[in-house]
């Protein structure tokens, strides 16, 4: 065998089998193979590319004096390098500043600590509590084959049926974030497709066959999309959004916050642009006049019907998870509503906020009994094993980088920097913030792009003398279209794993619903914008 293909044979062979020499006089070479090959699996370059671009910058960086806006440069690479490269696990990256940030100078232990948990926080780990309960009772899947059921048609409708499944996933993301709802929603639309052959050799004629895979490319698209589309409409379909009102109230506490129904009353109606976008896009791209015939011989409504009675009738916990969720919905709705009107928060003198009735939410799942077993509660501990700490951190980390910016003057030298900027048309300015954002968004995660674009879109409006939610909400809107790349998001990833679509399906399908995203935003945030954010 030769010895350059033992170096470099793929790592998808068993690691766990003994390896026998390759050649008894070459002991030295199949050492060094193996030694380079461990360095670079262990990505201990990836690990070390965070200190190093910081110690470059503090020490080759000069910014006229000012020692901690450098440093906090410095660390905002090393942590931004430690999150795309994935040198440790996000987790774990997200939790640097604890530590990156007193040694620095950049603020004290406990002023970053704090970062990690407020109200914004609360309203992610509740809303977390939330969606695992509904996962742990199946309550998504009874939803999804019921308003399936409702679309397919008898025979097939492919583009109602397109329709049912992206409807449902988007409403369930509305409330739950995006990844998990992509997480969840995924067997679901793959249990439809597995009815389905897959190439010729599984059944059916060829144009048929053709016909089935386009659909079924369309189905997981759908699921992708819809997923990170009703994440927009509220603060906690993403964390988008959530590090969007954290920084806002952190860079401007003196301006009117971003509450939860203030937002929806924007988001909503982009989000609803941006659906009806995809679901025209997946219906002429993927559907023909051929696809309900082709579905009707493998897929109809009895199917689903099937599934859904092996789900058997909704029991007591699923009732009252229900009741928890959907009370927790109208509290959300009603804690703020107007200034002539107000909610209900004035009665505690707005001492509380949408974190606060998240939490009391979902500590009633841990009191009220399942109706099951004697002494079982909707939910335990042990059944939150799987909350999302990593995202919880993400955020926290997000909202410790927006204090360094303040803290360290690093807001400041920003601000003199992007000077020039002044007398710009904001309108013109906004589109581009949207594009910037949505270009990064691509190649990292939806949250490390927003912790990076939105410190600079604050101090860029500020520059400029406009108001910053007319380039703040573009970033965070524009981050959130990754629609082009399986690196743009985990639910892309999710979506790409199940081998029904391509790189190449994704950049057809995304790149008109990237350009509708900019485009609604373009008209809907100058317009709707400034009466929901007081931007007049």
């Amino acid at each position: 065998m030769d010895p350059r293909r033992a170096c470099w044979e793929s790592s998808s062979e068993d690691v766990t089998r003994a390896l026998l020499p390759v050649h008894e006089d070459r002991p030295t070479r199949g050492r060094s193979c193996s030694g380079l090959r461990a360095v670079l699996a262990s990505k201990y370059l990836a690990a070390a590319s965070g200190p190093a671009a910081c110690a470059l910058i503090c020490a080759l960086v000069d910014l006229g004096g000012h020692p901690a806006a450098r440093n906090m440069l410095g660390v905002l690479a090393w942590v931004f390098l430690w999150w795309i490269t994935d040198a440790v696990p996000l987790a774990v990256a997200s939790m640097a500043p604890l530590f990156l940030f007193p040694a620095f100078g950049i603020s004290s232990s406990d002023a970053v600590a704090k970062a990690y948990m407020d109200d914004v926080i609360s309203l992610v780990l509740g809303s977390f509590i939330l969606a695992l309960a509904i996962e742990h009772y199946s309550i998504h899947r009874r939803l999804a084959l019921n308003i399936t059921a409702l679309f397919c048609g008898d025979p097939v409708k492919p583009h109602l049926l397109l329709l049912g499944i992206c409807g449902t996933t988007m409403f369930i993301s509305m409330w739950i974030h995006n990844t998990p709802c992509t997480v969840m929603m995924m067997p679901v639309a793959t249990g439809i497709l597995q009815r389905l052959p897959r190439d010729e050799l599984e059944g059916g004629s060829g144009s048929d066959v053709r016909e089935v895979q386009r659909f079924s490319k369309a189905v997981v698209l759908g699921v992708v999309y819809a997923s990170a589309i009703g994440g927009m409409a509220t603060l906690t379909g993403t964390g988008v959004n959530i590090i969007l009102v954290g920084m806002w109230s952190t860079y401007f506490p003196e301006q009117h916050p971003i509450t939860f129904s203030s937002w929806m009353s924007f988001g909503l109606p982009i989000s609803l642009v941006l659906f009806v976008a995809l679901w025209a896009a997946l219906c002429l791209m993927y559907c023909s006049k051929n696809t309900g015939r082709a579905l009707s011989a493998y897929l109809d409504r009895s199917h689903l019907r099937r599934e859904l009675s092996l789900l058997g009738p909704m029991a007591f916990a699923e009732k009252m998870v229900l009741a928890v969720f959907g009370g927790l919905i109208v509290l959300w709705m009603t804690r703020s509503l107007t200034d002539g009107i107000p909610g209900w928060a004035v009665l505690f003198d707005g001492k509380v906020g949408d974190g606060t009735v998240t939490i009391m939410m979902a500590t009633l799942l841990f009191i009220i009994p399942s109706g099951k077993n004697d002494g079982e509660k909707l939910m335990d501990w042990g059944k939150c094993r799987k909350l999302q700490w990593n995202i919880i951190l993400l955020l926290g980390a997000g909202f410790a980088i927006a204090d360094g910016f303040k803290a360290s003057g690093l807001t400041d030298i920003l601000s003199q920097g992007l000077g020039f900027l002044r007398g710009a048309p904001a309108l013109a300015i906004a589109p581009v913030a949207c594009l910037f954002s949505g270009l990064i968004t691509e190649f990292t995660s939806d949250d490390a792009t927003t912790t990076l674009v939105l410190p600079l879109l604050a101090e860029l409006g500020k520059s400029i003398g406009v108001h910053p939610l007319l380039l703040m909400v573009p970033g965070a809107i524009g981050a959130q279209l990754s629609f082009l790349l399986p690196t743009g998001s985990p639910g892309n990833v999710v979506g790409f794993g199940t081998g029904y679509i391509t790189i190449k399906d994704m950049v057809v399908t995304g790149m008109p619903l990237k350009v509708v995203g900019v485009a609604a935003l373009t008209i809907l945030l100058p317009t709707l914008g400034s009466l929901v954010f007081g931007m007049a």
